[in-house]
């Protein structure tokens, strides 16, 4: 399974675990990492010192490479990079924000960069500011996702027709099927967010964790596409959210319904009424809790599997 990717990350396989805030900290980073694959700290739920202090126990639990996600939108963005520099982080994930205000700085320092994108303009873009590889975003997607709603199977051959650099394919993942299928449509590696939310090493609150189990196809809808669009697990506050939207709430009005604090009331303090729980269209069809080195493993061997059987259909 060696490629582009996995010879740039250093890195047996190519599955990259997903940046999520509240539900990536260091413990679900060393966990994949040490299985072959490329965890990554979600910087975007963290204050610098508490990124330190990741970082620092990321670097203790495992000898393997690892990355921080960086959302630019992020108020002390600068202070994250500074981390990166200072503590020797060789892989950067960046989001939210324009590539071209800080790729130059963290290449200068030898860190690697992806940019993550949801179009082909951004894709085009990210590649002008050399960026390494990209994260192409689809629709199924949780968490921040793009306004145009293009699912990852459009997205992926479209990006991967844009650009040289590699394409990491990200949205609706989370199997080895899906991963061949991500594969054969020109991605280098494909990058899983909620499958390893129900980890056992991901930080995310039980509570939440039940609550992925329990959900079906629908359960989830991507909301709030006036400020920054984001796919909720259907609760009392994604009705509150749709409620405002479909009565014509202002930007103003949606972003004082969203309040502070809303996504860590949901995912890490498990408040399930008022809590926003970000999650992709995947939950409908993950029914257990593994460790991530379980995940890891079930997924190359279901991809390897896929393959063979796709290769016997055709002999």
């Amino acid at each position: 399974m060696q490629n582009r990717i996995t010879e740039l990350f250093g890195i047996k396989y190519p599955i990259i675990q997903a940046g999520m805030i509240w539900c990536s900290g260091w413990e679900l980073a060393s966990a994949v990492s040490n299985a072959g694959g490329l965890g990554i700290i979600g910087a975007g739920s963290m204050y610098p010192e508490i990124l330190l202090e990741h970082v620092k126990k990321c670097k203790a639990a495992t000898d393997k490479p690892f990355a921080v996600n960086l959302p630019l939108l992020y108020p002390d963005i600068d202070k994250h990079v500074q981390t990166l520099i200072n503590e020797g982080v060789k892989i950067a994930f960046t989001s939210a924000g324009n590539p071209a205000t800080y790729t130059s700085i963290l290449k200068q320092n030898g860190i690697k960069v992806v940019h993550v994108v949801a179009n082909e303009k951004f894709a085009i873009k990210s590649e002008q500011c050399g960026v390494d590889a990209i994260v192409a975003e689809g629709f199924e997607a949780g968490g921040h996702n793009g306004r145009e709603e293009t699912t990852t199977m459009c997205l992926i051959p479209q990006i991967v027709n844009s650009v040289k650099i590699p394409v990491i394919a990200a949205g609706g993942i989370g199997t080895g099927k899906t991963m061949l299928a991500a594969m054969v449509l020109g991605a280098e590696a494909v990058q899983i967010g909620s499958r390893f939310v129900l980890s056992y090493e991901s930080s995310a609150h039980i509570n939440f964790k039940n609550a992925i189990l329990q959900a079906k196809d629908g359960s989830t809808e991507l909301s709030l596409k006036k400020l920054t669009p984001v796919r909720l697990l259907k609760n009392s506050f994604y009705e509150k959210v749709k409620n405002a939207e479909q009565s014509g709430a202002t930007i103003d009005e949606l972003q004082l319904l969203l309040g502070r604090g809303r996504a860590k009331k949901g995912m890490f303090e498990g408040n399930l009424e008022e809590g926003e729980l970000e999650i992709g269209q995947i939950s409908s069809y993950i029914k257990d809790i593994l460790p991530a080195s379980q995940i890891i493993n079930n997924i190359v061997n279901e991809y390897n599997e896929a393959l063979l059987c796709l290769q016997n259909k055709f002999i």
